[in-house]
């Protein structure tokens, strides 16, 4: 079982009539005394079998079955399981229904009818989601987490359809999402990942999919704690303007606020491992107050199993010493940053797909400015194959005028990657 502790990063020190506090909250898992889950494990694996896939010779529906097999053998033994192939309906191909368990046996026989999977039909990701939503519903005694993988878009049923579906997941399980090739829609991918506390990402190549599902898996396999959340209390007249994840990469939790009582509210934050630390960024808006005032603006507390423990405070103090006032807290100023970041990705690829060249130029070059004054080298890295950087100081770039559809896309989707405080990637 893990332990968990906290810290909190802020400069607290406000100006006559501020208003406004921000702190970095970074939170803690320790391997604790005891070890492995403590509510055991459940994975059930999502896999596109649309007609699609049998693009490129097959090359595409080899891989997945291989993959699939892979993270199969890469399930623990005891981890219950279940596999759906996904086309414009859903079909639980093993076991017929329920769940099994991860044994030798099982993982043959689950083996075996991968195998037998065939590519056919359309896609409809939503009713996907809503099969394996009633698997993990049948198992709320556990850990839940699902490991999807679509080539397409979510063609055959409606938006309305898909956000229905995945709101009638949401608390369910965790969900990491996997687009293969580049014909996907990343914003269908990211909206079910964000909703469902998971990840998203691109798989450029079909030989590329079997190490990623199992490193997937293998993160899971050393969650141990479930339904983790930070509980925070603010004080009459104040609000929460934003809660955001902001490392390992940046999620805003404020829309899943859970409301306690009038003064306090959970932000869920998923399961977590024995060894694992993440960052979150806090803006509270409170009551403003005079020269020698001082208040608390957030009591942050973790929820585990509905019991909450305080683990940090967030406080503000009010001085006409504009050298405490003006002063930005290292944390607080790096995942600033790294948000602006991702904010100048976004809008710059969306400029260069609208034609846009001068906007485009000049977002992703503060892009480029942002990562470099971050350490941010993954981006850096990734951004240098959409523009040639002249000055990476002074964000000069020029946009390159060949680019593969990939690492535009591999550009997309990691922009919300972050580096911690003083750390490369």
């Amino acid at each position: 079982m893990a332990d968990f502790t906290a810290q909190v990063f802020q400069n607290e020190y406000l100006p006559a009539g501020g208003n406004t506090v921000d702190a970095v909250i970074t939170v803690n898992s320790a391997q604790g005394t005891e070890t492995g889950s403590s509510q055991g494990l459940l994975e059930v694996i999502i896999v596109d079998m649309s007609g699609s896939m049998n693009e490129d010779g097959g090359a595409k529906v080899r891989a997945a079955k291989a993959a699939t097999a892979v993270a199969i053998d890469a399930l623990d033994d005891g981890v219950e399981f279940a596999i759906i192939a996904g086309t414009d309906r859903a079909m639980q191909i093993y076991p017929h229904t329920g769940t099994a368990t991860s044994d030798p046996q099982n993982r043959n026989e689950a083996k075996k009818t991968v195998k037998r999977m065939r590519a056919d039909g359309g896609t409809a990701i939503g009713t996907w989601l809503r099969l394996a939503a009633g698997i993990h519903e049948s198992r709320p005694d556990l850990i839940r987490h699902s490991l999807l993988l679509t080539d397409g878009k979510n063609q055959h049923e409606s938006d309305q359809v898909l956000r229905a579906s995945i709101d009638a997941c949401v608390g369910l399980f965790q969900c990491d999402c996997r687009g293969l090739g580049v014909d996907w829609n990343v914003d269908e991918l990211r909206l079910i990942a964000n909703a469902l506390l998971g990840t998203v990402d691109i798989i450029p190549s079909p030989s590329e999919m079997e190490a990623e599902f199992e490193r997937i898996i293998a993160n899971l396999m050393k969650k141990q704690v479930a339904d983790v959340a930070l509980r925070l209390w603010s004080p009459k007249g104040a609000n929460i303007e934003f809660l955001k994840q902001v490392s390992p990469n940046i999620d805003d939790l404020t829309p899943r606020a859970i409301a306690v009582d009038a003064l306090t509210d959970d932000f869920p934050l998923g399961a977590w491992a024995g060894e694992e630390s993440r960052d979150y960024h806090l803006r509270v808006k409170i009551p403003a107050g005079t020269v020698g005032d001082e208040r608390l603006g957030a009591r942050v507390m973790l929820a585990l199993d509905g019991h909450a423990e305080p683990i940090a405070l967030v406080r503000a103090i009010w001085t006409n010493d504009e050298n405490l006032s003006t002063r930005i807290n290292r944390e607080v100023a790096h995942y600033t940053g790294q948000a602006e970041l991702a904010d100048a990705i976004h809008d710059g690829l969306a400029a260069r797909a609208a034609g846009d060249d001068d906007a485009a130029t000049m977002k992703l070059g503060r892009a480029v400015q942002l990562a470099h004054e971050t350490g941010n080298e993954a981006s850096v890295r990734l951004l240098q194959k959409v523009v040639d950087v002249d000055d990476p100081k002074t964000g000069t770039v020029r946009l390159r005028k060949q680019v593969d559809d990939a690492d535009a896309m591999a550009l997309d989707v990691r922009s919300t990657r972050t580096v911690r405080v003083g750390k490369n990637s």
